[in-house]
């Protein structure tokens, strides 16, 4: 695709195409979604409704309006149409519920489909974070680091591909970290940073990676370059800047999001999650009081003796006097 003609901002704002079949699922799963949303009289809430009006405005922005057609011959502008599709989209997507809206307010037959998907295996696997985590890497550095972006250029079919890739990882990604969607997994919001964080060092590598490497590694974008605007070289800068500082300020964005969250959260949902707590009352309690325990701090006796193990590991008694076993420091070695 050549576009010959320098875009001013009426032919950036009126410059639209048509995705037969990306836009006819869009306008089912949101009649299908609405529809639920209104079903019985029960209000569905209106942040989780205005969530789906968002992810379809944007992923029609991304699919249709003239993002869709540059990104074809420049790069930076295919970066932003992959930040939308991996980033934006998804978040707005877990923040509108839909898999909580179908098992709420869905029929018998749906509800128990939706609690099948949501029980199995492959589920429980294709949304654990370190496996997401690892997805998202891979679909981030194969699309960008390598010859897939010629590939995408001139083959459509390749491009369809790329959206499906950008959209799946980053679904499955943030399903789990970004809000409260039914998943097989509750995931602390401390681990929730901490893996956004180590995601954020994935987009500033594959950005850094692209402004500082020296030859284009997508030469597909210089096939077809209009003949206006940066360079390949200028152009592929440009578009690892996007990468690294769009993408940082993005998942920047939303783990403060999530920091709020955290802290108007009840206490229930404050702690360090099942796994991290077993851990906690294992390591200091020991093996009897860490059996069925459900949370250290609610239960009375198991906090008693949580700080009894802590106070016998730094050498106090109960009664707040240093044991006499207490290991002397080098000023009293005895004369």
């Amino acid at each position: 695709m050549v576009v010959a003609d320098v875009p001013d901002l009426s032919a950036a704002v009126t410059t639209w195409t048509v995705s037969p079949v990306a836009d006819a699922l869009i306008l089912l799963a949101t009649a299908g979604y609405f529809r639920l949303a209104t079903r019985g009289g029960q209000r569905w809430p209106r942040r989780r409704s205005a969530a789906w009006a968002g992810t379809v405005l944007v992923l029609v922005v991304a699919l249709d309006s003239s993002v869709a057609t540059y990104a074809h011959v420049l790069f930076w502008v295919h970066m932003v149409q992959h930040l939308m599709l991996i980033m934006v989209v998804p978040v707005l997507l877990v923040w509108a519920q839909p898999v909580r809206l179908a098992v709420e307010r869905g029929g018998p037959r749906l509800r128990g489909r939706v609690e099948a998907v949501l029980g199995a295996r492959a589920t429980r696997l294709a949304t654990a974070p370190p496996v997401t985590l690892a997805f998202y890497t891979t679909v981030l550095v194969l699309t960008h680091l390598t010859g897939f972006q010629s590939l995408m250029v001139a083959n459509p079919w390749v491009h369809d591909l790329e959206v499906v890739l950008y959209l799946l990882s980053g679904y499955l990604f943030f399903v789990s970290l970004a809000g409260s969607e039914r998943t097989p997994w509750n995931v602390p919001y401390l681990l929730r940073l901490v893996v956004l964080a180590v995601s954020m060092g994935v987009d500033t590598l594959v950005g850094i990676v692209l402004m500082l490497t020296p030859y284009a590694v997508a030469p597909g974008f210089e096939a077809g370059h209009p003949g206006w605007g940066p360079g390949a070289l200028g152009d592929q800068e440009v578009a690892g800047a996007i990468m690294w500082v769009g993408g940082d300020g993005l998942m920047m964005l939303l783990m403060i999001v999530i920091g709020v969250r955290w802290g108007m959260a009840g206490a229930a949902d404050q702690t360090m999650g099942r796994w991290l707590e077993g851990a906690r009352a294992r390591t200091l309690l020991d093996s009897g009081a860490a059996d069925g325990f459900t949370r250290v701090d609610d239960d009375d006796d198991a906090l008693a003796a949580y700080n009894a193990r802590l106070a016998s590991l730094h050498g106090v008694t109960p009664g707040g006097d240093r044991s006499a076993t207490q290991v002397r420091g080098v000023g009293d070695v005895e004369s």
